[in-house]
C-alpha cells in the first residue's frame, strides 16, 4: 500500500471511528479518483460512478458489474490498492444493494451521497504532498497545451474553433473537459459563462474553463488581443488580478472561506468597483470538483491546510482566474502563465506572477 493511499484511508476509518458507523461506502467520481489516487470509475463524466469502494474498518471492497470489473483490476488495479473486487452481472439491479447488505449488516452504512456527503468531501481537502506534486504538474501541461494552442489563433477563427483546438490540445495532454468557455469581441462583456458559439473572432478573445487529469480539475481563463487593448483596459484587467490575488492572500488554513471573501470585496470596493462583486460568484476551493464550495457570506470552513482554491473575481470585460494550492507558509501555483507574458501583482508584500494579455 503507497504512503498517498494509507493516509487517506487513515481518514476515510477516522470518520467511520467518529460517526460511529460500521462502513463509508464512496461511488461518486471525485471521491474515486481521491481514494484511489486518481482513478477513473465511470463511463461518462457526472456525479455518480459505475464502481463503488467500501471501506470497512478492517477490509476493503469494490462493488461493480461484470462490464466494468475487467477495467476495474487490469486498468484500474484495485486489487493491487487492497479492494476485493466484488462484480455481480449487469442486470441483477440488486446486487449491489444485497452486497452491501451482506458485508454490513448492521446497516450503519455512511455513502457519499447521502447525509455524509458533506463530511466525505471535506476528506479532500487536505492534499498529500504526492497529489500536490501530481497538481503541479497537471496544470503546467494544462497552461502549456492552452497558451500553446491561443499562441497559433488569428482572428477569423470561430469560437468553435477555438474551443475545438482548445479541446484537442488538452485531451492529448490527458486532460477531460468538463467546461470550456469562448467569448469574442462584445461577447466578453455580454456575458460571464460565454459558451462558445460560431461568432468569429475580430479584435478579442477570452478563453477558459475546468480541465481534469487523475481526478484533479483545473481552471483558468486567458486573454488574446490582435490590437493594443486601450490603458483603461489594462489597468481594469491588473485591478481583476490584484482582486484574485487578495482573495489567494487571504486563503489561509484554519479561517473561514466566507473571511477571504469579505477580503476580497473589500478590494472591490476600494478599487472603485463595488458594483461589480455581485455580478457573478467569485469561485473558491477546488481539487477534484470544479468547485467544492462556490464560496458565499454563509461558507464557514475551516480552510484546510494544503487546499487548493480557483478564485475567479470578473469586473464586466475582465476575470482573472488561475489554480493555486494554499498553505500556511506559501501560495503554490498550478495553471500559471508559461508560454504567455508575464505581470507582477504585490498584495500584501507578497508577489505574484500571474498572466499578461498576449497582443498579437
Amino acid at each position: 500500500m503507497n504512503n498517498e493511499l494509507r493516509v487517506k484511508l487513515g481518514r476515510v476509518r477516522g470518520l467511520i471511528k467518529d460517526e460511529g458507523v460500521d462502513g463509508i461506502y464512496i461511488k461518486r467520481q471525485d471521491n474515486f479518483a481521491w481514494l484511489t489516487c486518481g482513478g477513473r470509475n465511470y463511463v461518462g463524466v457526472g456525479e455518480v460512478g459505475n464502481c463503488g469502494l467500501l471501506v470497512l474498518p478492517d477490509s476493503l471492497y469494490a462493488i461493480t458489474t461484470n462490464i466494468e470489473e475487467p477495467r476495474m483490476r487490469n486498468e484500474e488495479e484495485l486489487e493491487k490498492l487492497g479492494f476485493k473486487i466484488l462484480a455481480g452481472v449487469w442486470y441483477d439491479t440488486g446486487f449491489e444493494k444485497n452486497t452491501l447488505s451482506e458485508l454490513v449488516p448492521s446497516e450503519k452504512l455512511a455513502t457519499d451521497t447521502g447525509e455524509f456527503a458533506d463530511k466525505i468531501r471535506m476528506l479532500r481537502f487536505d492534499l498529500t504532498p504526492e497529489e500536490i506534486e501530481r497538481y503541479k504538474k497537471i496544470g503546467y501541461d494544462a497552461s502549456y497545451a492552452m497558451e500553446g494552442t491561443l499562441l497559433d489563433i488569428a482572428p477569423g477563427l470561430t469560437e468553435y474553433d477555438i474551443a475545438g483546438r482548445v479541446m484537442d490540445s488538452m485531451e492529448k495532454s490527458g486532460l477531460e473537459l468538463l467546461s470550456c468557455m469562448v467569448a469574442a469581441d462584445e461577447r466578453i462583456r455580454l456575458y460571464r459563462h460565454p459558451l462558445p458559439t460560431n461568432k468569429r473572432v475580430e479584435g478579442c478573445v477570452q478563453v477558459g474553463g475546468n480541465f481534469r487529469r487523475n481526478g484533479l480539475v483545473i481552471c483558468m481563463t486567458r486573454y488574446v488581443y490582435f490590437e493594443r487593448p486601450s490603458d483603461a483596459l489594462l489597468k481594469q484587467y491588473q485591478d481583476t488580478q490584484l482582486i484574485d490575488c487578495t482573495y489567494m492572500g487571504a486563503s489561509q488554513p484554519g479561517r473561514k472561506y466566507s473571511d477571504a471573501l469579505r477580503e476580497g470585496q473589500a478590494q472591490y470596493e476600494k478599487l472603485g468597483y463595488g458594483d461589480e462583486f455581485s455580478k457573478h460568484h467569485q469561485g473558491g476551493p477546488i481539487g477534484y470538483a470544479g468547485r467544492d464550495y462556490r464560496v458565499d457570506f454563509n461558507t464557514n470552513g475551516p480552510i484546510a491546510e494544503h487546499q487548493a482554491f480557483c478564485w475567479n473575481p470578473s469586473i464586466t470585460g475582465t476575470k482573472s482566474e488561475d489554480t493555486v494550492i494554499c498553505t500556511s507558509n506559501d501560495i503554490i501555483p498550478v495553471t500559471c502563465p508559461v508560454l504567455f507574458p508575464k505581470t507582477r501583482i504585490v498584495v500584501d508584500n507578497r508577489v505574484f506572477i500571474r498572466p499578461a494579455i498576449l497582443v498579437k
